[in-house]
């Protein structure tokens, strides 16, 4: 009985990949892309119609008999709430089945403790849906993404730097004040959730995400599932050290990939090599100015990023790797020269088909990665346990 379960939950999940990856497609071609039956098909695709998950969509073209009916995922087949909780503040978005924003509140945090964070948390969620008229009971859940070492599966933050939290149980904490669903991961996961349902990364078995800003952080996929580690630590791609007598950093070592590459390092080197600068948007002005030390700190920042990126194309053979986050902006002073660096490190046969992108990033994308915790339900496989 519970292996009939299982398939069935498989071929409901397959179905709605193939549609979300097809877009409108007939019932006769989701057969062939997933090479269910078409009885299989036709029963399960009037269930998931039923659930509200898909509907059916003006007539296609004939292909010499009748006009195929279409089907296509329900934008309101499912409302879910991401929250990016930041240091000093939180970005919330209500978005439908696609993780398209329906409704979004960015606010600032108040007392910094798990509890009281929740409460707001939970308050500021009841607003959003209320102003959406989305009632709380047509929740399907709640993701959540914030910094550290996140025990996904546990619903657990093991170490939040940022907060200073230790093993806090904060899934649980906002599910018992909201009364649904919550999931909670790392933020740069969640970015790596969203690119594999909905972006670059979709029909990608392997790749990577990279994320510069205040700090460095890593996604990883290997062989179509985010690897999250023994203990949810896996990506600290940052605290990798370049030179191990360098800049003492946060995590207690020396010389990190961090103090290469974060803007606050930057800001930290531009003080010492006597620029006068006040916020890292200023120094990279400064260095597209043609400014001899503003443009060698960021192509120094590119040669550490490239030769660390090269070891990780060494190791893992990604087909993919996207460089997002608020760093990019630094644009190619450093990361053409982090592409220089890489094509010299990399071994040649790995990097023959590999794609490189840099995708600028917005605060609504982080929203839209917790929001695809939730959603990647709706889309994963399941498996027997």
């Amino acid at each position: 009985m519970a292996q009939r379960q299982l398939l069935r939950a498989i071929n409901r999940a397959s179905i709605l990949n193939a549609i979300k990856a097809h877009g409108a497609i007939a019932r006769t071609d989701i057969a062939t892309f997933t090479g269910l039956s078409p009885a299989t098909v036709t029963g399960l695709t009037a269930e998931l119609i039923e659930d509200g998950l898909i509907l059916e969509k003006t007539e296609g073209e004939s292909r010499g008999g009748r006009r195929p009916i279409l089907l296509a995922l329900n934008p309101q087949g499912a409302a879910v709430v991401g929250i990016k909780l930041a240091e000093e503040h939180a970005t919330l978005a209500l978005t439908d089945i696609n993780a398209d924003i329906l409704a979004k509140h960015t606010i600032q945090l108040g007392p910094r403790d798990p509890r009281s964070i929740s409460l707001q948390l939970a308050s500021e969620t009841r607003d959003l849906l209320a102003e959406a008229a989305i009632k709380t009971n047509q929740l399907l859940g709640v993701g959540v993404g914030l910094s550290g070492i996140i025990d996904s599966q546990a619903g657990i933050c093991r170490v939040s730097p940022h907060n200073d939290w230790h093993d806090v149980p904060f899934a649980n904490l906002l599910a018992d004040e909201l009364g649904c669903i919550v999931t909670l991961d790392n933020n740069v996961n969640t970015l790596t959730l969203v690119e594999q349902l909905y972006g670059a990364g979709q029909q990608v078995r392997d790749f990577l995400v990279i994320t510069t800003g205040r700090g460095v952080g890593m996604g990883i996929v290997t062989n179509g599932a985010i690897y999250r580690g023994s203990t949810g630590g896996a990506g600290e791609f940052g605290h990798i050290v370049i030179d191990p007598d360098g800049f003492a950093c946060s995590c207690g070592n020396r010389g990190c990939l961090e103090t290469f590459v974060s803007e606050p390092w930057l800001m930290r080197r531009a003080e010492l090599n006597g620029l006068h600068v006040t916020s890292p948007d200023d120094l990279i002005a400064l260095a597209y100015a043609d400014h001899p030390i503003a443009r060698d700190m960021l192509m120094a920042a590119g040669r550490a990023l490239g030769q660390a990126t090269a070891n990780l194309v060494n190791l893992f053979n990604p087909s993919l790797i996207i460089i997002s986050g608020e760093g990019v902006r630094a644009g190619d002073l450093m990361f053409g020269t982090m592409r220089a660096t890489m094509a010299r490190h990399m071994f040649a046969p790995l990097a023959e088909k590999l794609d490189i992108r840099i995708e600028p990033l917005s605060e609504d994308i982080w929203a839209r990665g917790a929001a695809s915790l939730v959603l990647s339900t709706i889309f994963s496989m399941p498996t027997l346990h």
